[in-house]
This record gives C-alpha cells, structure tokens and sequence, in this order.
C-alpha cells in the first residue's frame, strides 16, 4: 500500500489555505535529496512558509514536494521529498499535523543527482536525528 504521507500533506495544505491560513511545513533538512539554500536549518530542520504568496510554481506529488523561494531576496529552488517532511502546519493557531521520522526509499534514493561520497558507512542511511521532531514557533 502506498504511504498516506503526500496525500495528508495535500490536503492538509488545501485545508490552511482555505481557512484563510499561512501553510509552514517542518522539513528535515539532512535527509537524502533534501536541495535547501545552504545556512538557512537549524538542529537539521528547516521550516518553510509555502503560502501561495510566499512560493512560486508549487508541485506537490506522492515523491516530494518542489518550489521557488526567496530566502534573503535570493531567489532559491527547493526540493523535499515526502519521507523528509516532518509537519504541516498552520502558523496562525499551529493546527496541522507532525510525522514520524521516515528512512529514505528506493524511489528517493533514485531521485538524487549524485551520490553520496560523504555518506556513512553503515550502508548509505542518512543521521538520523535523536528524539522526536518539534515544532518551532517561527515570527
């Protein structure tokens, strides 16, 4: 059975926007694939604004998730594979939902460009970070 991640993402993101709500999703920003402008995570998370106003050219599909973005009046590509995204929520009242952590698949492994020299040697598998994911209230 496929993973109910993308489709929860979806229409989690449907429902902020319909509700007149700023849509932020928590990204974990060492997982495989991850394409994030450089110095922007944090503990190796990230939380982008993924408004319509905030993004352009917007795809979300069953592998990940891809936008333009401004970060410090730079225009950036990003690209988030779904078992990177740790939670959508929306950041005027924090309703939303979080995800547990998920190892890379086949599929994600696929969708990277190069590979990882730097990886460990433990077969290939990203750090995983300890503990649960938080959210972070971002202003």
């Amino acid at each position: 059975m496929n993973s109910s991640r993308p489709y929860l993402v979806r229409a989690l993101y449907e429902w902020i926007v319909d509700n007149d709500c700023t849509p932020h999703m928590l990204v974990n920003a060492e997982y495989r694939a991850v394409q994030i402008p450089q110095g922007f995570a944090s503990d190796g998370q990230i939380v982008l604004n993924i408004s319509p106003s905030a993004v352009r050219h917007l795809h979300m599909d069953n592998e990940a998730v891809s936008f333009e973005g401004r970060f410090g009046g730079v225009s950036h590509t990003l690209f988030v594979p779904i078992g990177a995204i740790l939670g959508i929520y929306a950041r005027e009242n924090g309703q939303g939902m979080v995800f547990d952590l998920e190892a890379p698949s086949v599929e994600d492994e696929e969708l990277e460009e190069t590979p990882d020299d730097d990886g460990p040697p433990d077969g290939g598998q990203p750090p995983r970070p300890t503990g649960r994911p938080s959210l972070k209230v971002v202003k």
